[in-house]
């Protein structure tokens, strides 16, 4: 009997704030997270997204929203991955390859380290997709 495999998605922190801020493509991400919660796909989100979060609300909101936007990703049906050493020596890597931000860096390791889709808005990103699978939501306009 063949094991079937699922689909990995990694959520990048502009797919998040998306969502949260109703965004274009939140739609698609909470579609996302729909079948993540059927466990039909597996949805992975790095720590630095977790930090990103934070920090771009506190800077844009308080404290209390920020607590507020951990508490919900806290409850997403996703898997947090912290640190490890395949995943910095893999964000080294891109940070060197693509000259992405720390941030960014990290979380491409952990979509090419999975395998994953990489869901994001950032044109920024459009770079690496020789290497990453990606799912761009629309981008913003300024």
């Amino acid at each position: 009997m063949m094991k079937k495999t699922i689909d990995a998605y990694v959520l990048d922190t502009s797919a998040i704030l998306a969502l949260i801020e109703d965004e274009e493509g939140a739609d698609v991400v909470f579609d996302l997270l729909e079948k993540s919660g059927a466990g039909n796909i597996v949805i992975f989100v790095s720590f630095m997204s977790f930090m990103e979060v934070y920090y771009i609300t506190l800077r844009e909101h308080d404290e209390t929203e920020a607590q507020v936007r951990l508490q919900l990703m806290n409850s997403m049906p996703i898997l947090r991955v912290d640190s490890n050493e395949t995943l910095g020596i893999l964000a080294s890597q891109f940070k060197v390859s693509y000259h992405l931000s720390n941030a960014d860096a990290w979380i491409a390791a952990l979509a090419k380290d999975r395998n994953a889709i990489w869901v994001h808005k950032d044109p920024e990103f459009e770079q690496v997709e020789m290497e990453i699978n990606v799912l761009k939501l629309p981008y913003k306009t300024k």
